[in-house]
């Protein structure tokens, strides 16, 4: 442990001491930092039985800083426990930042792959995207998952390709037929958004292998990518930053989505049409794993970079973003689908049962089932502001009265077009709404701040019924 490490250590210890007690708008079913800034998902796996989430964390500022990897530990998926930093940028390769990574788990050993942020702004050609930067591949192991190998360099900027910028970030690694895969998010001098795979036979020697990319340029850097295999449908996951045009006006600054891959990713392949992975306010970098009993996993980073028209009001309490619940990403009829995890479903008491119309302030953490709708009719009020309803085919999430603008913090509305709407899910947490809309086909995600608890369900023939969520944390 060198000098640097400690002193992290110690500035940590002392921000997470000092932090904001505040535990207005703290969440109960999401995972928040300690203290500070919140982002990207990382590591996301399960280690001999024990669920890890590590995560973007920046104790210091809840605006954001330098960051270094957070960590949470689960037997469910449901509790969580915080076990304090695990990666600090203390090396000269990594000194701006331990970005985004992923985990790798094989013979009892979990490896960590992340990128190595190094900002050089002294120098005078700098301007971060062509010059000024280095994005390095690392390594670290663990036989337990709470202590940690030194770290090991991998790859530099040079050891990718000539036409890319210096953007080249978030290794994912996956085996296939006894050889290692790693898939980097790019960006080319063309400003072309891409994925680089590598691949390697002992998970330390790293060629490049292929790329993945469209026909016609997709926006000009694809972040945090994913691929994985479900229910027989291979899935490529990218976030896309800089897409343009009518059919993306109304959405986020950033998106985060999937193509469906046919062929092979890492020789002939065709993708499909891209397709948001969530079409609400707050989703962007998901990262996914595989459980041992053999489910595909997500979580998303509930937070929505360079969005100038929000604002969080947790930062005066010292914390920023929070992640999405845990989801089980599954096929049905051939379509992608997301639902909250099962376990979920041991924490749930009946609370309210009724058909038609239902209207309770009892709980501000909830979980709202409405099923057998009929005739498409459905609506949804939260905290008498927050209004979700299936209208012209359309289902639409929408900020009303915002008073002072407190309960949305800016926002206003998102949605997307369906034929028809048949069953809804509405998971609230004290600052936060999930909504899946017809088997989990839709999801909908975004953080509020209500004013007061409640919610109003109307929706014809259907059955609503409304769970109180029994969750410590």
């Amino acid at each position: 442990m060198n000098a640097l490490t400690k002193d992290l250590m110690k500035l940590t210890a002392i921000a997470e001491e000092d932090g904001n007690k505040n535990e207005c708008y703290r969440q109960r079913v999401h995972l928040m930092p300690p203290v500070g800034w919140l982002n990207d998902p990382n590591g996301l796996c399960q280690f001999k039985g024990i669920y890890h989430a590590f995560f973007q964390y920046s104790p210091f500022d809840a605006e954001g800083g330098v960051k270094m990897w957070g960590h949470y530990t689960s037997q469910d998926m449901i509790e969580w426990e915080y076990q304090g930093v695990t990666l600090y940028p203390d090396q000269p390769f990594d000194c701006s930042g331990v970005y985004s990574g992923c985990a790798f788990i094989e013979g009892g050993e979990m490896y960590l792959y992340y990128t190595g942020n190094v900002k050089l702004e002294d120098r005078e050609d700098y301007d971060y995207i062509n010059s000024g930067r280095e994005a390095n591949t690392v390594l670290v192991t663990s036989p337990d998952g709470m202590h940690f190998s030194r770290k090991k360099l991998l790859m530099r900027n040079s050891d990718y390709p000539s036409d890319l910028t210096l953007h080249v970030r978030d290794p994912k690694v996956w085996k296939e037929s006894g050889t290692y895969y790693m898939l980097q998010g790019a960006r080319t001098k063309d400003d072309a958004g891409q994925a680089l795979i590598f691949r390697s036979e002992d998970k330390i020697n790293w060629q490049l292998d292929s790329r993945v990319e469209t026909e016609e340029k997709f926006g000009y850097m694809w972040e945090c990518p994913d691929y994985f295999e479900v229910d027989g449908v291979k899935v490529f996951s990218a976030s896309v930053q800089g897409l343009e045009g009518e059919e993306w006006k109304d959405r986020n600054v950033y998106q985060s989505g999937y193509f469906l891959v046919d062929g092979d990713i890492h020789g002939k392949y065709s993708l499909s049409d891209y397709r948001l992975w969530d079409y609400g306010f707050d989703y962007y970098a998901p990262q996914s794993f595989e459980t041992e009993d053999g489910r595909r996993v997500q979580i998303g980073w509930m937070g929505m970079p360079d969005c100038e028209e929000y604002s969080n009001r947790t930062t005066d309490d010292g914390w920023q973003h929070c992640f999405t619940f845990p989801r089980e990403v599954f096929v049905k009829d051939g379509i992608i689908r997301q639902r909250p995890i099962r376990e979920l479903g041991e924490r749930k008491m009946l609370s309210e049962e009724t058909e038609n119309y239902l209207e309770t302030k009892k709980h501000t953490i909830y979980e709202a089932v409405i099923s057998n709708i009929q005739k498409n009719q459905f609506r949804a009020v939260l905290s008498d502001e927050l209004v979700i309803e299936y209208k012209n085919k359309r289902l639409v999430i929408e900020f009303i009265n915002n008073r002072n603008n407190k309960v949305s913090c800016g926002r206003r509305v998102r949605y997307a077009d369906m034929n028809t709407v048949t069953d809804v899910r509405i998971l609230a947490d004290e600052s936060s709404v999930e909504v899946f809309v017809n088997d989990g086909e839709y999801v909908f995600s975004t953080r509020y701040y209500p004013e007061e608890p409640g919610i109003r369900i109307e929706a014809e023939g259907a059955l609503i019924q409304v769970y109180e969520l029994n969750i410590s944390r």
